[in-house]
């Protein structure tokens, strides 16, 4: 059964497709033939582009930012990242990329994702993100709104 590609998925969806219930919101997408390596599997980098992408979604969905209107656009640097493989993806296959916020503090949060295909986890994520100012030098606090709904729905603790 085909997903909707592209699309917040509800948690019956993601129940239903193997994802860990820690996980309350996730996209589905296929793999492309670019995606592909010399080995016929999705290349190491693509992942990050899933996770980025998801983020968009994520804080669309939450009500964070919508990325529409230029004051809207929420000025992020990506401090680091880090990704465990643990299984392989190929090509035309559907495969769910979910996130959830796991904590924060002044000026920025944690995220952790995973990869999840033929009802298994195929990689995991995690990544600092940190909010600037428009100037892209000058840390700017996390708005409360932003906190409250990553407390809320993810479970998002205060790291001090």
């Amino acid at each position: 059964m085909s997903l909707p590609l592209l699309t917040p998925l509800d948690i019956p969806t993601l129940r239903a497709r193997g994802v860990p219930d820690v996980f309350n919101i996730g996209q589905a997408d296929r793999v492309r033939f670019h995606e592909l390596d010399v080995l016929n599997h999705v290349n190491n980098a693509v992942y990050l582009s899933w996770f980025e992408s998801f983020r968009v979604a994520y804080m669309r969905d939450y009500g964070i930012a919508n990325f529409v209107a230029s004051g809207e656009r929420p000025v992020l640097v990506l401090r680091n990242v880090d990704v465990e493989y643990k299984a392989p993806l190929h090509l035309d296959e559907e495969y769910i990329v979910v996130g959830r916020s796991l904590s924060y503090r002044r000026t920025s949060w944690k995220m952790q994702y995973a990869v999840v295909a033929r009802g298994q986890v195929c990689a995991v994520g995690h990544a600092v993100i940190v909010l600037m100012e428009e100037d892209a030098v000058t840390r700017k606090a996390l708005p409360q709104a932003f906190i409250d709904v990553i407390t809320k729905k993810d479970g998002a603790v205060f790291e001090g």
